[in-house]
């Protein structure tokens, strides 16, 4: 894709999937962006070999190394400034990261969650759902904040639970659709299309009031993806 592309830094724990995803669409010329710089607080996250392959920069920060969390988080704002990244992306990082970290790029830092938040919130969204019984999930990405899961709404996917739908089936439809809407909001930053105003989000010019994705990521006439 021609033209500036926003630089970003990926936080990850596993496997990295989501990070997959990223990569993909840049190196498909969907997404305006460059990854900067690859987090980890597990050194044998899967995801790091996938930032190998790639040629991405990646540091391991567990927060172990440090007496709190403040330097925890003294030391993640000096990792992202170095690398010059502009948004932070948590994508599959299991830690909360520290509130003078969050404070430190104060609506710069986007999350996406596998439920349809404020539903299901934490570790383990996807079986909370499946056991509660509901008929709809879904994921959500937002704005992080020092509450946990619940920083404003910027985009949702629903998805439907199935009578035979297993933990496992359920999360796979989940991450589908995770992979397809990451990257897209992603672009929207890189655009300049996100606006946070009074606790809310809107997205300029995205079409609103569609399923299963609202906004909706993929109208042709506005959208790469």
């Amino acid at each position: 894709m021609e033209g500036k592309k926003l630089p970003i830094a990926v936080f990850v724990s596993g496997r990295g999937t989501n990070l997959q995803s990223i990569i993909d669409a840049i190196e498909e010329g969907k997404l305006s962006a460059e990854i900067k710089l690859v987090v980890s607080n597990r050194s044998k996250a899967y995801a790091l070999e996938r930032c190998k392959k790639h040629g991405i920069p990646y540091r391991v920060i567990p927060s172990k190394r440090f007496e709190n969390e403040q330097e925890w988080g003294e030391a993640l704002i000096s990792a992202v400034k170095d690398s010059g990244a502009k948004l932070v992306v948590l994508a599959g990082f299991m830690r909360v990261v520290p509130t003078n970290f969050i404070e430190a790029f104060k609506n710069r830092i986007i999350n996406i969650h596998p439920s349809i938040l404020p539903s299901f919130k934490g570790l383990d969204a996807q079986g909370q759902a499946y056991r509660y019984g509901v008929t709809l999930t879904g994921c959500t990405v937002h704005i992080v904040t020092p509450e946990l899961d619940a920083g404003p709404v910027i985009a949702q996917a629903v998805v439907p639970v199935l009578p035979n739908d297993t933990e496992e089936t359920l999360a796979q439809r989940i991450l589908k659709h995770e992979h397809r809407i990451y990257p897209q909001v992603i672009q929207w930053f890189a655009e300049g299309r996100i606006v946070v105003e009074n606790g809310k989000v809107t997205v300029l010019g995205a079409k609103y009031g569609t399923l299963p994705f609202n906004p909706e990521p993929f109208n042709p006439e506005l959208e790469k993806f």
